[in-house]
Order: C-alpha cells, then structure tokens, then sequence
C-alpha cells in the first residue's frame, strides 16, 4: 500500500537535519543570501545611520563610483562660475584680433557642461541598480531575522505591522541613499567649492559666507531635530494603519458574521484620520523650516550682491569677478537652503527607519545553541519529558516536574480537561517555547543541543486548525519536503486519501486552495496537511484535535487516513474525542500539568478514575445529542 511505501526511512529528511525549507526559499538554487549576521543587526537595532552605512560597505565598489560621479558633477558645476568669470574677463578685454582666447573660454566652459550632465548620468545609472539592490539585501536580511523569532513574538503583535515595518524600512533606505547622493552630498560639495574660488576674489567675503552659511545650516538643523517627535509619530501611526487594514481584510468573514462592516468602516476611518493628522503635523513643520530658510536666504542673497557691486565700484574686483562672487554666493546660499531641506526631510526617514527597527531587530528568544548540531543518524523517535516545569509569564506552572516517556514507534493519546497541559507538550517537544527546568530529549539528545532544522525535520504535525498557503495543492503538499519529485507529492496525495477530490478540482493539483485554503473543506484540508506529513516522512508524528472539528463523514476519511499515517512512527496525540484513541498504544490523562493515569485504554476502560469518568462523560453527551 501506498503508505507502507512511504514510512519512516533512513533516507528521509530527519536523517541529515539539513534545512530543506532553506533551500525551497532560495527555489532549491543554492545558499542563503545572508547581508548582515542576525546578531549584528540586533546590535544596530536602535542606530539607524550605522545600519544604512552596514549595507553601503556591503556594497563598496558602486558606492565609490556614485560617490565619485557625484564629486566630479558638483566640481564641473562649481567649476562653471570660474569658466564664465573667464569668459566674461575675455570678452571685457578683448578688442579685436585673434579670437583664440574667446574659444578656449567658450571651450572650457562646454566641457565643464557636458562633465555636469554626463557625471551625473553616469551616476544615476549605477545608482539605480545599486540602490534597488540594497533594499533587496534590506528585504531579506530583515525577513530572516523576523522569521527567527520564537512563536510567541508573532502572538503579540499584528502580522500587517510588521510585513509593513519591513516594506517601510527597505523604503526608508531607499529614501535615505537617495536623499544623502542627490540632496545632502551636492550641497555640502557645493558649498566646499564655492567657497575655495571665492577666496580667490575676497578672502573676507568667504569667510563671512563659511560663518553664516555655518549658522544657518546649524539653526536648520536643530530646528528639524526638534520635528523630530512629530515624524517618528507619524511612523507610528502609518504602521498601526498598515496592521489594522490587514488584520480587518484577514477576519472579513468574522466582520460580516456580526454585521459589523459600517463599524469597521468608522473604526478604520478614524484610524486614518489619525494618521493624516500626524502626517499634516509633520509636513507643516517641514513647510515652516523651509519659509524661515527663504527669508534668510532672500536678505543674505540681497547683501551679498551689493557687497559685490561695491567691490567692483572700488576696483577690487572685475565684471568677471562679480559675476563669478554673485554666482557663488548664490551657489553658497541655496545649497544652505537645499541642505537644511534635505536634512529635515533625512530625519524625517530615519525616524521612520529607527522605528521600524526597533520593532523588528530584537534578539531571538530562542536561537541554536552555539554547540547544537544534528542527530548524526536517523532518529528513532523515542521521546522523554523529564522533571520539566513550565509556566507561562506571569502565571503559575503548567507542567510541574512533568515526567513522560513515548517509546519509538508508540501511539500515546494525551487526554483531559482544558487547561491540563496536553497542548503545552507539543508546543514544548517542537521548542515553541523554552522550558524553565528539566529538560526534554529525543533518542536522547537533549532538544536545546539539537539545532532548529534537525528539530523540524524529526517532528511532523497535523494541527486542529490547518495552516494553508495561497498556492497550489501541489506546492502546499511538498511543503512537508521542498525536494520531493510530482510523483512522490502524487503517492503521499494517494497515502493520504486526497487524490480523488484533489483531481476533481478545475485545475487538479495545479489549483490554488485560496487564502488559508478557504476553497477547500475542513476535511480536505486536514487530508492535505496528512499528504504533507507522508511526505515529510518524520520518524515523529504530532497529532493536536486533527479531527475534532469535522463532521462524522470527513472524520471518518480523515482518520483512515491518519491510521495508515501513523505506521511505523512515534504518535503523540491531543484528542478530546476519546474514540479515535482506542487503537493507541497507551493513554495518558492529564490534569493541573500532572500525569493522573497512563496505560493502554482497555485497562483504564475497566478501572475506576478519570478517563473512565471522561468515556461516560462523553457517553451521555452522545446519547443527548441522538
């Protein structure tokens, strides 16, 4: 039979304890592309520049070419106010006679034009690859990172906030290398070389010109500083709005079970109203810094002109060299103006960035132990609890020196009222969570010595509530197993009992199951995540309420199907219905995380206790509802 043909083996993914998911991430080509260690960008968590210049150094040689593309445009820029200073003196001089010296000014200052446009193009085109590049290494260093964070990190926090956090922080970089290569570079290189000519005019002029370009730029700047708190506000508000739309498209069929979609609407109309407040906020106080900087500017560019006008009224200056100082200083000026500009609208994204990542880049509660490794051989499957203890922050134990023993290839039913403990085990065997004390092992190893993809690759879970991807029941079939040829997903789709419905469907295996396989049935989806297991092909096997919420037909397939699966593997079952336990191998009733009975069920059918009290429980329950 099919399943026998798929049973635990050697040559199943437990066996080697690679990261097989690794590999279907990077579309089975290879390595993982890692930018930034994870224990270095938790150390750039709260410094945002550090983390931008991280990924400028990752990429050196095109940052150097931007840079100098850069430098060479503004030099040619600034270069032009002293080829047409020349050129005016040429002109001004000449009198007739050869008209070589007007050519070689007409000359000069072409070729400064043409090095302007030219560097400039050169620079955006290695820009536009190289800028797109880093959000690319942003992207995926910021997704391995959050993909690392224990279950508990995700519980807290809404899924839309932190897919936007990491959509807004690759933006923010994007942003960021822009503004400092086009807005805050220029400028500052402008005003550098501005100011080197103009020293050769009027030494006294360009030093008046350092001190209140200096000024202003240090006036700017801390006036944007103090906008500081409206931007970051803003950050905030647009990223709850990003996790309240998704959170609300992701229960619509809950919103529209309670009539609740004009109370939505209201709900997440305010939270937009918020955010434009904030947004308003935030662009009315960039508006102010840039009107304060246009009167300064418009009474410094006055003076500075009449200054120049009397140096050329004393003779101390020629045409050329009035025309070439007023040029300048405007150059010295508006680059003051365009700097403080682009440093209001700088903080603006680093308060966005230093937002985002404060969110994200928090250390991993539960990483490899720097000894962990794999098992080394194929695992049988024997599981221990033992002497642990575990409680939940802030609450009293859930387990307390629980002890349990599963020997390899047994089926055991964990069983008991809500809150005993039953789903705090499976959570604690697949290190959901970290225990506070005792420990558990598999054929030994002590599970916090075990890396996390030999840990995955030895455990195989159908859960109550099954987890589907928005692709094709092929593809969420070879999930269990990235590697798996068609017809290997074909015989576990067989194993399992699917095949039929499966290729009833418009598209057969090719169809796609809809968000968390909304298309499919209850039991459909369970027989997927059972065709998933098959594949996975694990030497253990957890079972939490797989058919608790079924009706008696699809229960009914849903466990022939279960029943093949667990040949040959180490069960551990969480079950409320106490008749998919009777073929178990033993049955452990649970209560207050205290093990009160454990044995095969027809010798605790006979005894006196608590399971026998739960099969009469569940026997009346029956009866009434026939």
């Amino acid at each position: 039979m099919a399943a026998t043909a798929i049973s635990p083996g050697a040559n199943g993914p437990a066996a080697t304890g690679q990261n097989h998911n690794a590999r279907a991430a990077e579309g089975h080509a290879g390595v993982e592309t890692v930018t930034i260690s994870d224990a270095d960008l938790v150390r750039l968590a709260g410094r945002p520049l550090p983390f931008m210049f991280r990924y400028v150094r990752h990429r050196p040689v095109q940052h150097l070419f931007i840079l100098a593309s850069v430098v060479l445009a503004v030099a040619a820029v600034v270069g032009s106010s002293y080829a047409i200073h020349f050129l005016v003196d040429t002109l001004t001089a000449y009198h007739g006679g050869p008209m070589r010296p007007v050519w070689i000014a007409v000359l000069l200052l072409g070729g400064l034009i043409a090095v302007d446009n030219l560097a400039w193009r050169i620079g955006g085109w290695i820009a536009a690859r190289t800028f797109v590049d880093v959000t690319g290494d942003v992207r995926r260093d910021l997704f391995r990172h959050l993909t690392g964070h224990a279950p508990a990190y995700f519980s807290e926090r809404m899924p839309g906030t932190l897919a936007g956090r990491i959509t807004a922080t690759s933006n923010a970089m994007f942003t960021l290398e822009n503004l400092a290569t086009w807005n805050v570079l220029p400028p500052c290189l402008n005003v550098a070389f501005s100011i080197l000519l103009m020293v050769t005019v009027s030494p006294l002029m360009a030093l008046v010109l350092v001190m209140l370009a200096a000024v202003i730029s240090m006036l700017m700047f801390r006036l944007a500083a103090n906008g500081r708190p409206l931007h970051h506000h803003y950050a905030t508000d647009a990223a709850r709005v990003d996790g309240e739309l998704l959170d609300i498209i992701n229960n619509m069929p809950l919103v529209r079970a309670f009539g609740a979609v004009r109370r939505e609407r209201n709900r997440f109309g305010q939270r937009i109203r918020g955010e434009m407040s904030s947004r308003s906020r935030s662009l009315r106080y960039l508006e102010k810094l840039r009107l304060i900087h246009a009167v300064l500017t418009a009474f410094l560019t006055a003076g500075l002109l009449i200054w120049a006008i009397l140096l050329w009224h004393s003779h101390v200056a020629s045409v050329g060299d009035v025309v070439m100082v007023t040029t300048l200083g405007f150059m010295i000026l508006h680059g003051t103006r365009d700097l403080a500009v682009a440093l209001v609208e700088t903080i603006q994204h680093v308060a966005r960035l230093a937002e985002a990542l404060s969110t994200l880049l928090l250390p991993h509660d539960m990483p490899d132990a720097a000894h962990a490794s794999g098992f080394g051989h194929h695992p049988k499957g024997e599981v221990v609890f033992e002497r642990v203890t575990y409680a939940y922050p802030g609450s009293a134990p859930v387990l307390d020196e629980f002890f349990l023993r599963v020997e390899a290839g047994t089926r055991v039913g964990l069983v008991g009222r809500s809150g005993s403990g039953k789903t705090t085990v499976l959570a604690l065997l697949q290190r959901m969570r970290f225990i506070q004390k005792g420990q558990i092992l598999i054929d030994g190893r002590d599970l916090r010595d075990l890396t996390e993809d030999a840990l995955r690759a030895a455990i195989s879970v159908v859960p109550q509530d099954v987890s589907l991807f928005h692709r094709s029941v092929l593809e969420n079939i070879r999930y269990g197993k990235p590697e798996a040829t068609d017809e290997e997903v074909f015989a576990a789709a067989d194993a399992a009992g699917c095949r039929e419905f499966i290729e009833a469907m418009p598209e057969g295996f090719a169809t796609e199951v809809g968000d968390r396989g909304v298309k499919l049935s209850g039991g459909q989806r369970q027989r997927l995540a059972i065709a998933r297991a098959f594949l996975r092909n694990a030497p253990i096997l957890l079972l939490d309420e797989a058919t608790s919420a079924l009706d008696s037909e699809s229960e009914q397939k849903v466990q022939e199907a279960l029943d093949r699966l667990m040949v040959g593997r180490t069960v551990i079952a969480v079950a409320h219905r106490l008749s998919t336990l009777r073929d178990f191998d033993r049955i452990v009733v649970m209560q207050s995380g205290q093990i009160l009975q454990d044995g095969p069920p027809a010798v605790l059918e006979r005894s006196e206790g608590p399971y026998r009290d739960l099969l009469s429980r569940q026997a009346v329950t029956l009866e009434s509802v026939a």
